[in-house]
């Protein structure tokens, strides 16, 4: 049950993050809000659906879903340092967007651990 839990969280933070970013890419200025900002939200897009699918399909196939949330949680990281590099974005945003970063891959970090774990007792 423990997994569900972090799985039923994972879906409401992981909504108030991307409605938190699509407010920063609005801000950005309008060249790179349709460059790096356009995939950005793609890259959100598809962990948000990754998030999605592994409340629906077996153990087995959740470690691979997993993993691509994890990956797209670090080409987000990638594009939040660019914009911040490039000052795009400002200190504040930086770390609010960090952080919920850092939260998410926290919850993701414990459900990977959690089926790499119980998916080898099972084989």
């Amino acid at each position: 049950m423990d997994e569900k839990k972090n799985e039923l969280v994972l879906i409401p933070k992981s909504e108030n993050y991307i409605q938190y970013m699509i407010e920063v890419i609005i801000k950005l200025p309008r060249t790179e809000k349709f460059s790096i900002g356009t995939e950005y939200k793609l890259s959100m897009y598809k962990m948000l659906e990754n998030i999605l699918i592994i409340s629906k399909i077996d153990k087995e196939q959740k470690i691979n879903h997993i993993n691509y949330i994890d990956a797209e949680l670090n080409t987000q990281r990638i594009f939040l340092r660019i914009m911040h590099k490039n000052r795009w974005i400002d200190d504040k945003k930086f770390k609010v967007s960090s952080d919920m970063i850092y939260e998410l891959g926290k919850i993701i970090g414990g459900l990977l651990k959690y089926y790499a774990k119980n998916i080898k007792k099972c084989i």
